[in-house]
């Protein structure tokens, strides 16, 4: 396998998972990983409803590295098990995000865009009355809005996040049709010595490719961008490196030879 390192994914302490660590640990150590890092979510202020109750998102993080330093220590000698979060970026939690971010030694942060103008994309209510176009528009201006606040993370989660849950998904989606948007927040990424995930998560959503498009890793390439690391967003131990071949193929394909581990919240050069 080309990429051995899982920066993505998620276990029974995010909201949206059931599955225990261990069984995501055992997992990556069978598909031959070297490092895996999980990112629970956590999500401030995410909005309430049957489904997500208030405190849905919101992560206990000292049991969760509880856990995982007890799992850091059993399987020491077979995998590097790291600290991360996947914050839940929104303009006004500028000052919450940067002091949960200090107040403990992550090794990694995602920053990830979930809820846009209060509603999360991932709900058919937010497409509700207008084109596709329109909605993932509003969430691509929203990213960079947030790009423009926020500094508590090392890499941009899954950039075009709403193009997984659209009626039409990626029929008609190109980095083209979004180029005035793509390009602003590819700026800002490197003005702010960030970096991108290449997220195998959409492949499983029906997508015909990983998130985000080529187009748009070409371009990030282009522009002079680097820091790449790989996420399955795994919510459970089967998809663990999940189409993990084939991402090393797409970064090959966009020019680029190395992904990213982070430890600390420094990254390291690993080729593909």
């Amino acid at each position: 396998m080309p990429v051995r390192a899982d920066y993505h994914l998620h276990s029974s302490y995010s909201g949206d998972s059931s599955e225990p660590m261990e069984d995501l640990v055992l997992a990556a150590v069978n598909k031959g990983l070297t490092h895996l890092c999980f990112t629970e979510h956590m999500d401030m202020d995410f909005p309430p409803s049957e489904e997500t109750p208030a405190d849905f998102f919101l992560l206990n993080t000292d049991s969760y590295l509880y856990d995982l330093a007890r799992l850091k220590e059993k399987y020491k000698d077979s995998l590097h098990i790291l600290f991360g979060v996947e914050l839940g970026l929104q303009p006004h939690l500028q000052r919450e995000l940067a002091l949960y971010a200090r107040s403990y030694e992550f090794d990694f942060i995602i920053g990830s865009v979930h809820i846009v103008n209060g509603r999360d994309p991932y709900y058919p209510a937010y497409y509700e009355g207008r084109t596709d176009e329109e909605a993932y528009r509003e969430y691509f201006q929203a990213l960079i809005d947030n790009l423009k606040k926020h500094t508590c993370f090392d890499v941009c989660g899954h950039l075009d996040y709403v193009v997984r849950y659209g009626l039409t998904k990626d029929k008609g989606y190109s980095y083209e049709k979004y180029k005035e948007l793509f390009d602003a927040m590819l700026e800002l990424i490197l003005e702010k010595e960030k970096g991108i995930e290449l997220n195998t998560g959409s492949l499983r959503k029906g997508l015909s490719q990983a998130s985000p498009h080529m187009d748009v890793l070409k371009r990030y390439r282009q522009l002079g961008g680097e820091i790449v690391t790989v996420g399955s967003d795994a919510h459970c131990a089967k998809d663990v490196a999940a189409d993990f071949d084939r991402a090393g193929e797409i970064l090959r394909e966009c020019g680029f030879r190395y992904y990213c581990v982070y430890e600390k919240r420094v990254p390291e050069f690993h080729r593909i």
